[in-house]
């Protein structure tokens, strides 16, 4: 009996050897959506390089989805391991299967907050300077999934519009992530569009983070076609999220990689995280209590 019980002991541990290992094989990163997938890719290169060499990661895979679901489907699927949510993502994955993924970490924008805005522009040139003239037009939502390109807004613009979003709006729509949603109000597909901004900093540089900011950084966008329409309340800067059923040293390690990073290598960081932030900072899922009580009430799961 004892000999039984020393080989099942023995079976578990090489068992847990095992699971570490594969862990440590492969590390598989999801990349949401909302962007062009060669910048994406290319921004995340760093991050890949840097797993490699000081985490000892045989293979970093790389899966940029098209949409914000695409990355939210391999979390709850167990597919990948680590991703940049935004908030409402999060939320979507928390009410779907609570102990599918682990927050861990958020940004610090260079103000010292951990949060950003809903930014709604429109075209300069298109005469419209403030909601009032958007009465009767077409309004252009970023992603069903983001929680600046469309939770928010339509939680918080009812207040500043007097009244239900479809009922205001002759017409919404999606522009098919945020960097596309500007290009689509730009051409005149929407009269305004809801994307992103830190809110610190100047407008025309497009804040110090954010969609904008990385508009006007990448070249494919002039501040000055636009005019800022209206603003959110801040909303809690979106989680690093890890794969709960990830060893335990493998999520510690990540985590203390993550925090290490703005330090060790700043480009990498502004690179991966799209804009100027200080650092991370710890958080859990009481952090994005109210988004996803507002997304469960708002949209549902």
């Amino acid at each position: 009996m004892l000999k039984k019980v020393l080989l099942g002991a023995v079976a578990l541990i090489a068992l847990a050897g095992h699971v570490q290992a594969e862990d440590l094989k492969e590390f598989r990163v999801g990349i949401i959506g909302g962007e062009n997938e060669a910048d994406r890719l290319r921004n995340y290169q760093c991050l890949g390089d840097h797993l490699k060499a000081d985490l000892g990661f045989e293979k970093v895979s790389f899966f940029p989805a098209a949409d914000y679901d695409g990355v939210i489907q391999g979390l709850l699927g167990g597919t990948l391991d680590y991703a940049e949510l935004g908030a409402s993502g999060f939320a979507k994955i928390y009410l779907a299967k609570a102990d599918a993924v682990e927050p861990i970490l958020t940004t610090v924008q260079t103000d010292g907050s951990t949060g950003y805005h809903s930014i709604m522009v429109a075209r300069k040139d298109s005469g419209i300077t403030k909601l009032e003239d958007l009465k009767g037009k077409k309004l252009g939502f970023a992603d069903p999934d983001s929680t600046s390109g469309y939770l928010v807004p339509l939680v918080t613009l009812p207040e500043a519009i007097g009244g239900p979003v479809k009922e205001y709006f002759a017409e919404t729509g999606f522009g098919g992530g945020h960097e596309n949603l500007v290009l689509e109000v730009l051409k005149g597909t929407f009269d305004a569009g809801t994307t992103f901004g830190s809110g610190v900093g100047e407008f025309k540089d497009g804040y110090t983070s954010g969609n904008l900011h990385k508009m006007v950084e990448k070249g494919i966008l002039d501040m000055n076609d636009l005019v800022e329409l209206w603003k959110s309340p801040l909303i809690p800067n979106g989680p690093i999220v890890v794969r709960t059923s990830m060893a335990d040293e493998t999520k510690a390690k990540f985590k203390q990689f993550m925090l290490d990073l703005p330090k060790k290598d700043a480009a990498c960081f502004s690179a991966v995280m799209g804009g100027d932030f200080t650092s991370f900072t710890e958080v859990n899922v009481d952090f994005y209590k109210p988004i996803i009580d507002a997304r469960k009430a708002t949209i549902g799961g």
